[in-house]
C-alpha cells in the first residue's frame, strides 16, 4: 500500500525574514533619528556665512628691470568676520598670495589663530616679490599701470579651518577666499577702496 507523501516546512528559512527585517527597521531609524539631529543642530546655529575684505594694501620697493623681473614689497590688511554667535574658527594653516592677471607675484603664510563667535579679527600680512620672472604682455601691462599710479592686483587666500561648537570641532575644511579687484596705489596718496571678497568652502 502506498504511503501519503509529506512536505518537511521550511521553518529555518522564514525564521530569518523577521530578523532581518528589524534589522533593516532599526537601520533606517537610526538613519531618520541622525537627520533628525543634523537638521535641529543647524536650526539651533543658524550658521552664517563668514565675511572677508581687503581693508588697506600699499607697495613698497618697486623695482621692474630690463630683463622683466620683478622686485616689489607688498602689505595687506585683511579683515575676516565671524558674524556667527555659537560657531568659533580654527584657522590651522593660512596661505595668501597676490596675482596679477592670473601670474603670482608673491606668497606668505599666516600664524594659525583661533577667531571667536561674533569677532572681527585684521590680519597684517606681507608678501615680497624676489626677482620674479614676468611672461607674456604682463611686464608691460604693469609698466602701464606704474605710470598710472595705480596697479589692480588680485588677492587669493587658501586656509585650512576646523569650526567649534561647545566642546564639538569639526573635521578640516578648506576655504578658498578671492579678492578681486584690489587697487593699490603706489604714492599712498588717495585712500584705499576696501575690496570685497568671494568665499568658497
Amino acid at each position: 500500500m502506498a504511503q501519503p507523501l509529506t512536505q518537511s516546512q521550511p521553518h529555518a528559512t522564514k525564521s530569518k525574514f523577521p530578523i532581518l527585517r528589524y534589522i533593516a527597521i532599526i537601520i533606517l531609524a537610526l538613519i531618520i533619528l541622525v537627520g533628525i539631529a543634523v537638521l535641529i543642530s543647524w536650526l539651533v546655529l543658524k550658521p552664517k556665512h563668514l565675511q572677508y575684505s581687503v581693508e588697506d594694501a600699499s607697495i613698497h620697493n618697486f623695482n621692474l628691470t630690463d630683463a622683466n623681473h620683478l622686485n616689489a614689497k607688498f602689505d595687506f590688511t585683511i579683515r575676516a568676520k565671524n558674524p556667527n554667535s555659537k560657531v568659533s574658527i580654527y584657522y590651522d594653516s593660512i596661505e595668501v598670495s597676490v596675482r596679477y592677471e592670473d601670474q603670482t607675484l608673491a606668497t606668505n603664510t599666516i600664524q594659525p589663530y583661533f577667531q571667536p563667535h561674533k569677532n572681527v579679527t585684521r590680519l597684517h600680512v606681507g608678501l615680497t616679490a624676489q626677482t620674479v620672472a614676468l611672461y607674456g604682455s604682463v611686464p608691460k601691462d604693469i609698466k602701464i599701470e606704474r605710470s598710472s599710479g595705480d596697479i589692480q592686483l588680485d588677492v587669493f587666500v587658501r586656509a585650512r579651518i576646523r569650526f567649534k561648537v561647545g566642546v564639538w570641532k569639526s573635521k578640516h575644511r578648506v576655504i578658498k577666499i578671492f579678492c578681486s579687484p584690489v587697487l593699490v596705489n603706489f604714492s599712498k596718496v588717495k585712500s584705499f577702496e576696501r575690496a570685497y571678497c568671494d568665499v568658497d568652502m
